[in-house]
């Protein structure tokens, strides 16, 4: 029997005008995005719809912002085909940021909660480590243990360590900078195609988030999570998670741990997924889906357009 799998994107995949077609379209996702706006006391819709980028991509506005366009699409399926999460799939996945969206979509945890949430991790995020202190790096090999042995070599100069596993080719590294040149120049001489420093100034995924994650631990302490309708499958554990208490510490464990997406997919294929959605932002998952395992069937969802598409109607619910 045909198994699905709702995905929901990270940072990364943002964009101005993100979530307007869906706004203008869908009462109930101009709703989603009233009510977001509502619990964080600052137009979140504004900045998404007319920018700046530079400000939309800070850390504390994008993480919100990616999870009111997946939930503004969330919204629009539910009333569309009148059915619940648990009707249109049987799993869902988040990468980073995006495992408090598929815990929204879930019904785990509230939407005003939820964005409430995001905006202080991504403030953390961003205080726990000063401008210049930390980086993150692409490593172009296929083998994730070749990553880790290429990140032991940056150890004498701080921290090196795998943040996202995404596809084979495309592993994140994250820690101090002079640690991850030296772990680059090692991948390199292990025939790394590519060992590319990118322009962010969080090292995320990675021990330098400590501080960060204890701030967090106080935000996620009081607040209410509840089993998921869907089971969740976790970026930590590779397993589909549904005890709140768990996923409570799971999303700590998180921020300073990596990020299992290859792990992830393999994991949905071998219950029996063969249906991808990718609900929100952005097209970026769907691509490491297909380089992950082609024989899946995946499309993004996260705009009117992908919604018209034949491709999901046919599908759904």
């Amino acid at each position: 029997m045909s198994k699905r799998l709702f995905m929901f994107p990270g940072q990364g995949s943002q964009a101005v005008g993100m979530g307007k077609d869906l706004y203008d379209a869908f009462p109930e996702a101009k709703a989603v995005f009233q009510e977001i706006d509502d619990a964080l006391e600052f137009k979140l819709s504004d900045l998404m719809f007319n920018g700046p980028l530079d400000e939309l991509t800070m850390t504390e506005n994008v993480q919100p912002a990616m999870l009111a366009n997946s939930m503004a699409m969330m919204a629009v399926l539910e009333k569309e085909f009148q059915a619940k999460e648990s009707d249109m799939c049987d799993y869902m996945v988040g990468h980073s940021l995006g495992e408090f969206s598929a815990l929204c979509a879930a019904e785990a945890i509230t939407l005003a909660d939820a964005a409430k949430a995001l905006k202080l991790r991504g403030k953390f995020m961003q205080e726990a480590v000063p401008n210049g202190g930390g980086i993150m790096a692409i490593i172009g090999l296929n083998d994730i243990k070749d990553v880790e042995e290429a990140c032991v070599a940056g150890l004498s100069k701080g921290t090196a360590q795998v943040a996202n596993d995404n596809c084979p080719g495309q592993v994140v590294i994250s820690g101090n900078i002079e640690a991850l040149e030296l772990a680059g120049e090692a991948a390199k001489k292990m025939g790394a195609k590519r060992a590319l420093m990118l322009p962010v100034t969080v090292p995320v995924h990675s021990a330098l988030m400590k501080p960060a994650a204890m701030q967090m631990k106080e935000v996620l302490k009081d607040m209410k999570i509840v089993t998921p309708k869907v089971p969740i499958i976790s970026n930590n554990t590779n397993q589909p998670e549904t005890d709140p208490e768990i996923i409570r510490k799971l999303l700590l464990d998180q921020m300073t741990g990596r990020v299992r997406f290859t792990e992830n997919i393999q994991t949905a294929v071998s219950l029996g997924v063969d249906r991808v959605w990718e609900v929100g932002c952005g097209k970026v998952l769907s691509g490491l889906v297909r380089k992950i395992d082609a024989s899946l069937q995946t499309a993004p969802l996260g705009t009117y357009d992908d919604f018209e598409a034949e491709v999901f109607l046919k599908e759904l619910p």
